[in-house]
């Protein structure tokens, strides 16, 4: 399949060349090749974007709600008859296997239906005040919203934000990451050819220094979006105080994927190499600590390396079960984190660089045991397929090592007792709990954490709290009864009632 790639900004709903003339280049972690040259945005090319989504939300927001819908069908449609041809592109892009790229394209048309869905069911509610009055509130959009993807799942971080925001009646500028912005640039040919308001989707590539910071700091923007590290994210809330704009942030995690001795071993083992192994272990809620009871920690980490050694490594196009990591300044990144861990004392059962790729950013699915709580690979996120195995021997000792993290974003919990489940929930200190199952639920949803994997909630109904904001109306209707001047009076006198 051959790609017409993109290589200019897409504002105002027309491609146009950088104000700076310079670019960068994009790189297949697979084969280190390059695959395209995209334009360095530059402050002056965001407020090119934020001006033409301004003028895009005067007629977008205007729009009757069911046609609001209908169009972000009609986005779902189109992506769906493109699938193949997006999901090529960003396993080319990311180096993930192509199966699990069609995945997360599968999931961006999901969000889009379900958002589709909410348009013209997003109201407000009346609140009594008495037969004199009628008070009610109202949602009303933001305005432009800023996202800033990662490079972890690109389009999928561009829709699970995307929609909600112009489900609700807003308008978007998107960074996309500059190591993967092939498919956010591809994507704005769906709302090209949808006929959009020109200037409701709006692109700017380039860099988090450049661009982002520019994005995160334009005063016209109504809110900001983020997917990424804590350090950015702290410059983001920074940035956000100067003009007083809410923000969403998803931060990362170090999420623990705890196993009891009473739960179905093999499906336990199976699941917790799913949830840090799936995409070369690069997702935020990666289960990247696993805490394993002591009586069954030898057999359930013998089957977790037996499956480990059988996960297939290969370049993305190929569809390996996993591929290599995003780019070579990650790969030292991870490989850094695996030195650390022998440093410090851990035992590597498997893993390390996979030598027998001579090109590519390639990790071997990577196992430590002796791991405690206090070691670098235990406390920081790797964001790599390295897991860390810290025993326990009891419940309470592995609610206490669960949640001795500054993260606090998921959590899987292996058992066959449903009391010992739903304590366990109660008690773990993170935003999203799965029982069973790693990496299940979908775009209905809430997704968030705790502490310092960020602010706010995705995906679901949830969201679009993120893109809304509540005006409160109240009107003095008919004539008034004797005595309401009285209360009247009373009540105003009351700020806490106004």
């Amino acid at each position: 399949m051959r790609f017409k790639l993109r290589d200019k900004l897409f504002i105002g709903g027309g491609w146009t060349p950088g104000r700076s003339g310079r670019t960068f280049e994009v790189v297949n972690p697979s084969t280190e090749e390059v695959l395209a040259a995209v334009p360095r945005g530059t402050p002056e090319d965001v407020d090119d974007a934020v001006r033409a989504a301004e003028t895009a939300f005067g007629i977008w927001r205007r729009l009757q709600p069911e046609g609001r819908g209908r169009s972000l069908y009609g986005v779902a449609r189109s992506l769906e008859a493109r699938l193949e041809e997006f999901a090529r592109l960003e396993t080319l892009d990311t180096g993930k296997p192509l199966g699990h790229a069609r995945g997360e394209i599968s999931s961006c048309v999901r969000y889009f239906d379900y958002y589709a869905g909410v348009a013209d069911k997003i109201h407000g509610e009346t609140i009594p005040l008495g037969p004199d009055y009628l008070n009610y509130t109202v949602r009303e959009p933001i305005g432009v919203t800023a996202h800033i993807v990662p490079w972890n799942a690109p389009l999928n971080m561009v829709c699970r934000s995307l929609a909600p925001a112009l489900a609700a009646g807003n308008t978007a500028v998107i960074k996309p990451a500059e190591q993967t912005p092939l498919t956010a640039l591809l994507f704005a040919e769906v709302f090209d050819a949808l006929d959009f308001p020109a200037g409701v989707y709006n692109v700017v590539t380039g860099f988090g220094a450049e661009a982002g910071k520019a994005l995160s700091e334009h005063p016209r923007i109504g809110s900001i979006t983020f997917t990424g590290s804590v350090e950015t994210g702290r410059a983001i809330i920074r940035a956000s105080a100067e003009h007083v704009k809410p923000v969403v942030l998803e931060l990362g995690g170090k999420s623990p994927q705890i196993v009891f001795a009473d739960s179905d071993l093999d499906r336990a083992a199976s699941e917790v190499v799913k949830g840090i192994y799936s995409n070369t272990g690069q997702y935020c809620d990666a289960g990247s600590r696993l805490l394993v009871e002591e009586s069954i920690s030898e057999p359930l980490v013998d089957k977790v390396v037996r499956h480990a050694r059988e996960i297939t490594l290969g370049q993305g196009i190929e569809n390996p079960d996993m591929g290599p990591l995003v780019s070579a300044e990650h790969f030292d990144r991870v490989m850094g984190y695996v030195e650390a861990g022998q440093n410090e004392g851990a035992n590597l059962i498997m893993g390390g660089r996979a030598s027998e790729f001579e090109k590519g950013y390639f990790v071997s699915p990577t196992v430590f045991d002796g791991v405690s709580s206090e070691m670098s690979i235990a406390r920081e996120e790797i964001f790599g397929p390295v897991l860390s195995v810290l025993p326990f021997s009891g419940e309470e000792e592995a609610a206490g090592i669960a949640n001795d993290s500054n993260y606090g974003l998921a959590a899987g919990i292996f058992t066959s007792d449903i009391d010992r489940a739903m304590r366990f929930a109660r008690d773990i200190q993170a935003g999203y709990v799965m029982v069973n199952e790693y990496f299940t639920g979908g775009p209905g949803s809430p997704f968030g954490g705790y502490k310092q994997s960020g602010i706010g909630r995705e995906r679901g109904l949830m969201a679009l709290q993120n893109y809304t904001q509540v005006k409160n109306v109240v009107i003095r209707v008919g004539r008034s009864s004797p005595g309401a001047d009285a209360e009247h009076i009373e009540r105003t006198a009351d700020p806490g009632a106004n």
